[in-house]
């Protein structure tokens, strides 16, 4: 029987089965053979399978977006557990057709998926800048018994569209990407923001939503209301954003590889 997922005490992920799947580079926590041991290796390239070309573009993708996770295969016959900094575990199930057809989430909050799973990047809209910028992670069925967990700090909310939701607490969704509404105006130049300057929209009511009760540092922030602003370190609030700020009040392209300009630096190196 290959692989299959279950969430045990909520903060452990349990993988029964036999055969192979991948999951976050060290995060087991222990396993019981049933014949010999299990295996552990690190992919160099990525998961799926096809030709080597192929996987070394999946590859290059990864890491210029930002989305490249350090992925382990784990291979062999029993029960293997596993968890991340005392996070709370999500098992998604996917299904050919559908909304289900394909979860997008951040590569730091994926933890495991089956050998059934196509993994690659995709981009979020169109000329967006979130946390993580313009990409992020997308799993897709690709055979019976696709199985995705992902990690939330704290206890998960799981909406449905349609649905509006702050992107530095969404954690993942299913179907197609959302929408982004900006909510800029001269108050929001001046500092006079809500801290809600832009949201992504969902509006299939097909789609879910999966949030956690934390707030990523985001890469976005409007107005000089923002804490982590330093004027002698950021000439403007705009140099912050098109600079991707990665949470330490950096707007500096140079040193950012997740944002627009780091992509563009990559290439042009």
């Amino acid at each position: 029987m290959p692989f299959q997922f279950q969430v045990e005490r909520e903060l452990f992920l349990k993988a029964e089965g036999q055969g192979q799947f991948f999951a976050k580079k060290g995060s087991m926590v222990a396993d019981q053979a049933y014949n010999s041991k299990f295996k552990y290796s690190k992919r160099l390239l990525g998961t799926n399978s096809g030709n080597i070309v192929g996987q070394v573009i999946n590859h290059g993708m990864r890491r210029v977006t930002g989305e490249n996770l350090e992925i382990m295969e784990v291979e062999g016959q029993g029960i293997v557990y596993l968890a991340d900094e005392n996070s709370h575990v999500t098992i998604i199930n996917l299904e050919q057709g559908g909304a289900w057809q394909s979860v997008s989430v951040e590569s730091e909050d994926l933890l495991a998926f089956t050998e059934t799973c196509h993994y690659g990047v995709t981009i979020i809209g169109s000329g967006i800048i979130s946390q993580r910028g313009l990409f992020t992670s997308k799993l897709s069925y690709n055979g019976h018994g696709a199985q995705v967990a992902i990690k939330t700090k704290g206890n998960p909310l799981v909406l449905q569209g349609p649905c509006r939701v702050d992107p530095d607490a969404i954690v993942a969704w299913t179907g197609p990407s959302p929408k982004v509404k900006l909510d800029v105006n001269w108050k929001t130049l001046i500092g006079q923001t809500s801290g809600e300057s832009y949201m992504y929209e969902f509006s299939d009511p097909n789609q879910v939503v999966i949030l956690q009760p934390y707030e990523r540092e985001s890469g976005v922030k409007f107005g000089i209301d923002d804490k982590r602003y330093q004027p002698q370190e950021q000439s403007s609030a705009f140099g912050n954003t098109f600079g991707g700020n990665q949470g330490h009040g950096q707007g500096n392209v140079q040193d950012n590889n997740s944002g627009l300009g780091g992509i563009i630096g990559k290439f042009l190196k």
